[in-house]
């Protein structure tokens, strides 16, 4: 590979790929007999697409970028990509001189395009007045359909947790926190004594 100065935006029909890692890309390489590459069928037609003739060649160029994944190579006009300011374009040389030329153009890491703290907050604070589902659950139990249906008034149903057991706060259905049954103004009410996190949630 050759870097190529003044290079002058012909792009035919590109070989394209996109890689996605620590550090993601875009690639592209146009030939400029491309079509010797692949072998016509009896109705005129390529046996084999070009994508996938060069498709481990641009697997070979993105081994160099690290870990990552590399999508399936596609056909297109890659002439934003190859004009691009951002982008580097190398010469590919063969034995008659350049036989094409290959585009890589790095794209800025997740971590570079997560918003701030300051821009999520302004965000959160639209939804603010939403109001969700809060539900305070004792405890649980399965029954045969036949023990519902002989229920009566009076009949005592056993939970799966012990008396002073933390009730569970769940919001819209989630677990989010465990706290104790009180009693204020006549009223249940639950006090909170913990409030989870994601991995506790997920235990």
């Amino acid at each position: 590979l050759e870097t190529a100065g003044g290079f002058g935006g012909l792009t035919g029909s590109a070989v394209v790929a996109s890689f996605v890692g620590a550090f993601s890309a875009d690639l592209a390489v146009v030939l400029l007999e491309a079509p010797t590459l692949v072998d016509d069928g009896a109705d005129g037609s390529p046996v084999v697409a070009l994508q996938d003739v060069l498709q481990p060649a641009l697997e070979a160029a993105s081994d160099t970028l690290g870990a990552g994944v590399l999508d399936d190579a596609r056909v297109e006009d890659a002439q934003e990509l190859f004009g691009d300011a951002s982008t580097t374009v190398f010469a590919l040389h063969g034995a008659n001189g350049v036989a094409g030329w290959f585009a890589i153009r790095g794209r800025a890491p997740l971590a570079d395009r997560t918003p701030d703290s300051s821009a999520i907050s302004g965000k959160l604070a639209r939804i603010s007045n939403v109001e969700m589902a809060l539900t305070v659950e004792i405890g649980r139990t399965r029954m045969a359909v036949r023990d519902v249906l002989a229920m009566e008034p009076g009949a005592v149903i056993e939970l799966d947790r012990s008396a002073g057991s933390p009730a569970d706060v769940l919001l819209n259905g989630r677990l989010i926190a465990h706290g104790e049954i009180v009693v204020v103004d006549q009223d249940y009410a639950v006090r909170i004594t913990k409030i989870l996190d994601a991995a506790e949630e997920l235990d």
